[in-house]
């Protein structure tokens, strides 16, 4: 009987690792596509030091937006845009309000949710040409 109950332990370990790796494997790929040669996840928005990781994102009416700071730099959002070298804040209906939400040293804000169709712009305050576009189907 030893031998036959170590066989079962083996089974079990091997059976085990590879639920283990199967989970791993599905949980790595789940929510992840490809746009313009950035990554997104959802409905997440990657940060570099100056941008935007893309300039635009689409997401679905009553959905939220989370931003994320992938370095050490602070960022400042608000609703509007860059036009030029000039920031002009706005205040675009049915957009949700978005007044000086500071997002720094890789943390991440939760921004809406978006309740209507349409256009909406998200600047960032304190770098130029720092715009997002989210479009909200």
């Amino acid at each position: 009987m030893p031998t036959m109950s170590k066989k079962v332990l083996i089974l079990l370990l091997i059976l085990s690792t590879l639920a283990v790796a199967a989970v791993a494997c599905a949980s790595s790929t789940s929510g992840t596509s490809s746009q313009a040669g950035s990554t997104t996840t959802g409905n997440t928005v990657h940060m570099g030091d100056m941008n935007f990781l893309q300039s635009s994102v689409t997401i679905r009416k009553g959905e939220k937006l989370t931003l994320t700071d992938d370095s050490a730099v602070t960022h400042i959002i608000a609703n509007g845009s860059w036009d030029g070298s000039t920031p002009k804040s706005a205040s675009e209906q049915g957009a949700p309000e978005v007044k000086n939400v500071n997002i720094s040293g890789t943390t991440s804000q939760t921004l809406g949710p978006f309740t209507t169709a349409g256009t909406f712009h998200l600047y960032c305050t304190i770098h130029p040409g720092m715009n997002l576009t989210v479009i909200v189907q």
